[in-house]
């Protein structure tokens, strides 16, 4: 029988797990307020307040012409990374084959690998293919990126499915593919939806690669950022940044909530 610690043994963790999330978290919070800054530069706390810089965000063609850049590649990667990597997840759960280990490790390899030694090598073999600074070559190289996320959820979404009711359909008279669509994937809807997501923020987020194959017309948001903060610091990065951020967090929270209210009875 398991003894329960009681939790006045366990404070120090609880407190450990606060300061580690108040040091990873904190940063990213302290930029909200400056976004709100009338000063000309970055500054905290902000000597008042004023929106002058989502003014200056929501004015300018660079920004709102690489956010359009942004959300177009995102929404590619999205479609295109959901779509191979719910395959692949499907495939690798079913099969039975010998290689089956060999091309999960090989789907999930960017994970393990820089982003810096992806966004090299990408660079001389989209200099060699014509694909540098085109919206195909960043939603390709965003999808190298996003697929390993949509695998592992996936793959966690069909370990929680009971396949014998596809089997069923199937021996109803269903095609494969039929089954799948009509029986398996309405179950693994949300599982579905949060793959897709983080593909979204996957490619929205990325930078450094984005950095390296994209520029001029087609360049990136982040892009557009990492110039901007090298050259001149623009105070506007700061709304460009929780903007990004109300992206990042608000639709898997949204999502989060959605699937718990399913779960209640």
């Amino acid at each position: 029988m398991e003894s329960h610690v009681p939790h006045k043994q366990r404070l120090w963790l609880y407190a450990l797990t606060a300061l580690i999330l108040i040091f990873l978290v904190l940063p990213t919070l302290i930029v909200i307020p400056m976004s709100f800054s009338s000063a000309n530069s970055l500054a905290f706390p902000p000597p008042g307040w004023s929106m002058r810089w989502y003014e200056s965000f929501f004015g300018q063609e660079k920004w709102l012409l690489s956010a359009w850049v942004s959300l177009r590649v995102a929404f590619g990667t999205m479609i295109v990374a959901t779509t191979l990597g719910t395959a692949a997840a499907y495939g690798l759960h079913v099969g039975s084959f010998a290689l089956r280990g060999t091309i999960s490790s090989v789907l999930i390899a960017p994970l393990a690998i820089p982003s810096i030694l992806l966004a090299i090598g990408m660079f001389f073999v989209y200099a060699s293919a014509g694909l540098l600074n085109s919206m195909l070559g960043l939603v390709i190289a965003h999808t190298l990126v996003a697929i390993p996320f949509v695998l592992i959820t996936m793959t966690a979404g069909f370990k929680t499915y009971d396949l014998s009711q596809e089997m069923v359909a199937r021996s109803l008279g269903a095609s494969r593919l039929k089954a799948f669509f009509t029986v398996t994937l309405p179950q693994l809807k949300f599982s579905v939806i949060s793959a897709a997501l983080l593909a979204f923020i996957v490619s929205f987020d990325e930078v450094v690669i984005s950095v390296f194959i994209s520029a001029g017309p087609n360049s990136t948001l982040t892009k557009v950022m990492f110039s901007t903060l090298r050259d001149d610091v623009d105070p506007t990065i700061a709304a460009v940044s929780t903007l990004m951020l109300i992206i990042a967090t608000v639709p898997p929270l949204v999502l989060q909530l959605l699937a718990n209210r399913k779960r209640e009875p």
